[in-house]
């Protein structure tokens, strides 16, 4: 019979539970944690753990035998920046061919990484937020959570009232149905138009891949607002803000953190 490592018994007391901690610091959401420690996968002190142990001084965790300094993020306070990222610059950490990155742009961090709360893509500029704390990160992009992201678009085409109630109620796309929870005039004349639409999805090109549904071309692309966080007007291109503590404490309630 093969030999099995022991598991360790969950700790009453002490320290901070392993998929708390491991989730803020971004190395992957609690979900994907208990799969890991499930699958024997995450070790400590050479030993399997149960879901809910608490980390002490001195553990020895690896994940797939690669070796976590977890006790730097054990005191980790949670940062968020809004970020205004402009056209032409990608959300990844870095880019083969060479082109702008945001992360670039951030401060630097002591301890941990900036994590992207969702994605834009290069074309589209405007609001995303930035946070040191993976467990944020994630419940702020769950699907289940249903955050609203408002765009300010501007399409070549018409745009009748019976089309944007199409848009209102869904259309079929090629990964499934999808629709605007509410899209609103702005501005324009002739052939050039602005509108206001907000999602509650963060499909890949969900606001463009809509609007082509129709036959109408975007050429410009903003996010505007992500939840309750709004971009503000004083933050130009490349630039960012830091939430204080009563925006952060509001942010993290919303997703019941």
């Amino acid at each position: 019979m093969a030999k099995t490592e022991p598991f360790i018994e969950r700790e009453a007391s002490g320290g901070e539970r392993i998929q708390k901690l491991l989730a803020r610091a971004g190395v992957g959401s609690r979900r994907e944690i208990e799969r890991w420690i499930a699958e024997g996968k995450l070790t400590v002190n050479g030993n399997r753990i149960q879901p809910g142990y608490h980390l002490k001084p001195h553990d020895h965790l690896q994940i797939n035998g690669r070796v976590v300094k977890w006790e730097k993020y054990a005191e980790q306070p949670t940062r968020v920046l809004v970020y205004h990222k402009p056209v032409g610059e990608l959300v990844t950490r870095r880019d083969p061919e060479g082109r702008a990155v945001i992360f670039t742009q951030l401060p630097r961090l002591a301890v941990g990484r900036w994590i992207a709360v969702g994605r834009l893509d290069i074309n589209t500029s405007g609001l995303i937020l930035v946070t040191n704390n993976g467990e944020l990160a994630n419940r702020l992009m769950h699907p289940s959570r249903q955050v609203e992201r408002e765009y300010a678009v501007r399409i070549l085409g018409e745009a009748n009232d019976a089309m944007l109630e199409r848009l209102r109620k869904g259309v079929e796309l090629e990964d499934g149905p999808a629709h605007f929870e509410e899209v609103r005039f702005y501005a324009g004349e002739g052939a050039n138009k602005w509108f206001y639409v907000t999602v509650k999805q963060g499909r890949n090109r969900l606001v463009r891949r809509l609007w082509e549904s129709q036959g109408v071309k975007v050429s410009r692309l903003i996010r505007v607002r992500y939840g309750d966080i709004t971009l503000p007007e004083r933050i130009r291109a490349h630039s960012y803000y830091e939430l204080e503590s009563q925006e952060l404490e509001a942010l993290m309630a919303s997703v019941a953190l």
